[in-house]
């Protein structure tokens, strides 16, 4: 499977940047409004430029560094003018990834051109840090589930077996420069110091009195928030203490069987990184065209036909049963909501059992 990242230039002259695994699909998608997003209002849209990736990540990567980019560096880009970006890179300092997390909605400060709508502000993503954890394949794991909800900043508070751990790597499947990226701090008070909103994730009570949300509470707060925000989790054993929550400003916890209400870390991570994202605009999945519902009139040629069969071998027994039989067919028959060529095929196959071929 190949990825791709990809910008285009709306009707109103603003840039639109995104990826994908489905490219053809999904710039057409665009096109078409299926996509109820920033350029469902700007269309028709025009692609000026992509790129072919060989992982979803860095596919990401490409798409969130170009939405830190100035207008001019973008058109840099577009009309492969290279020294051009260059200049441009010099003159406007180019963003690492995280920094382009933080400028995620693709405007940056000193770009004054009113021509220069992007896509618009939102808060940065929210840090996941892990306290304690224990083992490199938890780590992994968490790494993973950040990514496939777009979420790339990692912090570690003290990792038990010390930071990198070569077993993170093989379960993060993909998600490497997450944990290449990720900062390690000696305490949890360091590793949230510049977060404004920081939610601690248990499911057990610490004798700490605080706001209780879930993970979709939460994520609408997030959404909505000024500042950095980060979700907290605790050790694989025993979770977060009551020493680690009370830094919290609030405590986030779900629904959960009481008699047995342990998560692994990965899961943790991806129940609140999956609420964060259905606010993401992230990519959604390729939309199928059903196709438009037969007519009335086609469906009830197909019911007859079929009745027609049934009484010819009989199947109409006992007389007594009959209607409640049809009656039953046709609350079948009307159901799944057939399109024109599923009744055509159908019928074709009716057809086919009343007058066989001879081969």
């Amino acid at each position: 499977m190949t990825f791709h990242a990809y910008m285009l230039r709306c009707s109103d002259g603003s840039y639109y940047t995104g990826h994908t695994d489905n490219f053809e699909t999904r710039i057409a998608q665009h096109q078409s409004g299926v996509i109820k997003g920033y350029t469902f209002d700007r269309r028709p849209v025009e692609l000026v430029w992509s790129a072919e990736f060989e992982t979803r990540a860095e596919a990401l990567a490409s798409e969130l560094q170009i939405k830190g980019w100035s207008r001019k560096k973008k058109e840099a880009l577009i009309a492969e003018n290279w020294d051009k970006l260059k200049k441009a890179s010099i003159s406007h300092t180019s963003p690492s990834l995280s920094d382009a997390l933080r400028l995620r909605s693709g405007r940056t400060e000193d770009e004054t051109d009113p021509a220069d709508q992007s896509e618009p502000v939102m808060p940065p993503p929210p840090v996941i840090v892990l306290v304690r954890p224990q083992l490199g394949e938890n780590i992994g794991k968490a790494a993973r589930a950040m990514l496939n909800f777009g979420l790339t900043e990692m912090r570690l508070v003290s990792p038990r077996d010390g930071w990198p751990n070569p077993d993170a790597g093989p379960s993060a499947a993909g998600a490497d420069f997450i944990l290449d990226q990720a900062q390690v701090f000696e305490t949890l008070a360091d590793a949230v110091s510049d977060c404004a909103h920081v939610y601690a994730t248990t499911v057990r009570k610490r004798g700490v009195t605080k706001p209780v949300v879930t993970p979709e509470e939460a994520a609408r707060e997030i959404h909505a928030a000024q500042g950095r925000c980060a979700y907290i989790f605790g050790p694989e054993r025993s979770g977060l203490e009551t020493e680690d929550v009370a830094l919290a400003r609030k405590i986030l916890t779900v629904p959960i069987n009481p008699e047995f209400g342990s998560l692994n870390l990965a899961q943790a991570v991806i129940l609140c990184a999956y609420e964060w994202s259905k606010r993401a605009n992230l990519s959604q999945p390729t939309i199928t065209d059903l196709g438009e519902p037969a007519p009335q009139v086609e469906l009830e040629g197909m019911i007859e036909q079929l009745n027609t069969l049934l009484e010819k071998v009989g199947y109409f027994f006992p007389p007594d049963r009959a209607n409640a039989t049809r009656l039953t067919l046709r609350n079948l028959l009307t159901k799944p909501g057939w399109n024109h060529l599923e009744v055509r095929t159908l019928r074709g196959v009716l057809s086919h059992l009343n007058r066989p071929r001879e081969r």
